[in-house]
């Protein structure tokens, strides 16, 4: 649900879903609690530059997979120096990482959220040092709230694998050689949910059901046409706190008590919109796990949404589209990077970019069924979205409804996946603006008109 993220076809997109948040943290407690994020002033003097640089790079620290990797901070940095700094403290620059651990032996996941912070500081707080089990398998997943974050590896520990082959270093994965992802990357992903799939076919792991939500349809995932976008599966659900010099911390009951005025700092998240907002929303319960960073707390991740995906998501099943602006190469459709992304996200690989097969990455046939699906769950639960706040706090729309009204438009647009073109219709979704341009209605067409 990030900005778009390929290359050459990186234009601005009309919405900013689950804009990136800051917020004071005497409020924290309260908006973790119902899931509800606002916007507030920027951080400092970073946040305040005009026009930060929107392409960093975070630097991977040694054995990222072990216990002590994980809670050795990532470094930010710009891609290019002379396009302006990176500073985790702004928000329009925030890199974030979320892990998924898996103790074969029992079964157990858990989460751990490691540290990003500006290359050349150190943390507000030191990172929690997790306690692993034996031969536990760790997933690594990222997110950014800028453009096109790059993984580089620290110096002196070997070339940055670009593709599935190698194996040192964490097996990190940004994109194809040339190209990356944009916010989305992860590391050791393929390795954590073949470990994962063996222990739910062992009965190791059990995968909640997903249930029913309260009109009595099944509850959406992360790869239900009722929710989906035209880059589904990106970014995670990691918040981190940053203080007024803009040092950041893990985010965890501790550290809030400890540092006094710091700020939360949030990711847009296709997933954080389903498991903070349209789940409670509809009736349904997000699977959490055991958060290592703040004890007696649980939270989702994107990992468990995939497998939940997997095991409970009726057919038609969305799976991410050779027209991802994420998996593009020069504004062109790649299968290879396609593939890439979605055996990050626990997805089968597809064979092609225009056949009819289920698995396929049929872009047109995305379409079809984002129409098909979404428009009329839009229409069946207006009413009971409209009441809820944007996830935003109000910067582009002013109810949940306006939110994911806007944000199937974009996806839907000549911007997005051309959805519009594809299908040879008029755009489903009509948007009305305010002075500030929020969106405040929305009407759906539906069917939809021809072009």
């Amino acid at each position: 649900m990030g900005r778009p993220s390929s290359l050459s076809a990186r234009s601005k997109r009309r919405f900013s879903p689950l804009l990136l948040i800051s917020v004071a943290v005497t409020l924290v407690a309260v908006l973790i609690g119902v899931g509800f994020f606002v916007v507030a002033p920027s951080l400092d003097s970073h946040a305040a530059a005009a026009a930060p640089n929107p392409n960093c790079t975070v630097i991977i620290p040694a054995n990222p997979l072990t216990a002590q990797g994980l809670a050795t901070p990532y470094q930010l940095v710009a891609t290019k120096a002379a396009d302006g700094p990176c500073n985790e403290a702004n928000p329009n620059q925030s890199a974030f990482v979320q892990a998924t651990i898996l103790d074969p032996a029992t079964g157990q996941i858990s989460a751990y959220e490691p540290l990003v912070i500006d290359q050349g500081t150190k943390p507000a707080v030191a990172p929690v040092v997790p306690k692993l089990a034996a031969k536990a398998v760790v997933g690594i997943w990222f997110g950014f709230n800028g453009t096109n974050l790059t993984q580089r590896l620290r110096r002196g520990h070997g070339k940055m694998q670009m593709q599935l082959q190698g194996g040192g270093n964490g097996n990190c994965v940004n994109g194809t050689a040339g190209s990356v992802f944009g916010q989305f990357s992860y590391c050791n992903a393929v390795n954590f949910f073949q470990a994962a799939n063996s222990a739910i076919a062992g009965g190791l792991l059990k995968v909640p059901a997903v249930g029913t939500d309260n009109n009595g349809q099944p509850c959406p995932t992360t790869r239900s046409f009722t929710i989906v976008d035209m880059d589904q599966s990106d970014n995670v659900q990691t918040q981190y706190l940053a203080t007024a010099k803009g040092l950041i911390a893990q985010l965890n009951a501790a550290n809030q008590a400890a540092l006094a005025g710091a700020t939360t700092l949030g990711n847009p998240s296709d997933n954080a919109l389903l498991t903070k907002f349209v789940d409670p929303a509809l009736g349904c319960t997000p699977w959490a796990v055991p958060d290592l960073v703040n004890p007696r707390t649980n939270v989702s991740t994107l990992a468990t949404d995939e497998l939940m995906a997997a095991a409970d998501q009726q057919a038609p099943i969305a799976l991410v589209p050779g027209g991802d602006p994420m998996t593009l190469v020069n504004a062109q459709q790649s299968l290879v990077k396609t593939n890439l992304y979605r055996v990050g996200v626990d997805q089968p690989r597809a064979a092609s970019l225009t056949g009819n097969a289920a698995t396929d990455a049929n872009t047109t046939t995305y379409c079809k069924n984002l129409n098909t699906i979404q428009l009329p769950f839009l229409q069946q639960n207006m009413a009971a979205f409209q009441k809820l706040p944007s996830p935003d706090g109000g910067a582009t729309a002013n109810s949940l409804f306006t939110f994911l009204a806007n944000r199937l438009n974009g996806s839907l647009s000549a911007g997005g996946l051309n959805c519009v073109g594809l299908l040879k219709i008029q755009n489903p979704v009509a948007l009305t603006f305010d002075g500030n341009g929020v969106v405040t209605a929305a009407t759906i067409t539906n069917p939809p008109l021809p072009a």
